[in-house]
């Protein structure tokens, strides 16, 4: 499998709701990138960080990866390889035997935020998941692909679609809506 390092870039609320936000995530080259929803509280830690707070030193994932480097010699990475149902399938690898926990991609780029530990994304699934980049200030809109919305998403999604007299996106967010449905009936 062919690997492609991101980086975290930066991480903003989704306008229209009090409980969700964007982490925005690119290339080494910024010349793509994709968007992962996470909950406020996940925004608010990875926050934190960005602005190098003090009290990150405590908190328990700079603890943890503290314990690691300092005590073994352990070396993980954070690997993106997949979308199911609506979420990211990732897993923190073991650098040395692969062996693979999954983790939640949310709080595994917390983790990896938080300990400098690299993450990748699987290169198909990169360039099926991407958009070009777009500098911070210019992410007005940032485009999500619609296999990574919850259905909760999906039906605001639809909504508002239906409301903007936006039938084209309406049907294909429906078709999506009934993708997952089938899937789960099987």
């Amino acid at each position: 499998m062919n690997k492609i390092r991101l980086h975290f870039v930066s991480v903003s609320e989704i306008m229209g709701t009090d409980d969700l936000a964007l982490m925005i995530l690119c290339d080494d080259m910024h010349e793509r990138q994709i968007s992962i929803v996470c909950s406020r509280a996940v925004a608010v830690e990875l926050d934190m960080r960005v602005r190098k707070m003090p009290i990150t030193e405590r908190m328990l994932p700079e603890v943890l990866t503290k314990i690691i480097t300092e005590q073994t010699d352990l070396r993980y990475y954070l690997l993106i390889n997949n979308v199911t149902d609506g979420q990211y399938d990732t897993m923190v690898v073991n650098a040395d035997t692969f062996e693979m926990t999954p983790i939640r991609v949310s709080d595994g780029v917390l983790l990896a935020v938080s300990g400098n530990i690299p993450i990748y994304i699987d290169e198909r699934l990169m360039m099926q998941q991407s958009v070009p980049y777009r500098m911070t200030s210019e992410m007005m809109s940032v485009p999500l692909p619609i296999n990574t919305m919850s259905m909760e998403m999906i039906d605001k999604a639809i909504e508002r679609a239906i409301k903007d007299e936006n039938y084209e996106q309406a049907s294909m967010l429906t078709e999506e809506k009934k993708r997952r449905k089938g899937k789960m009936d099987n």
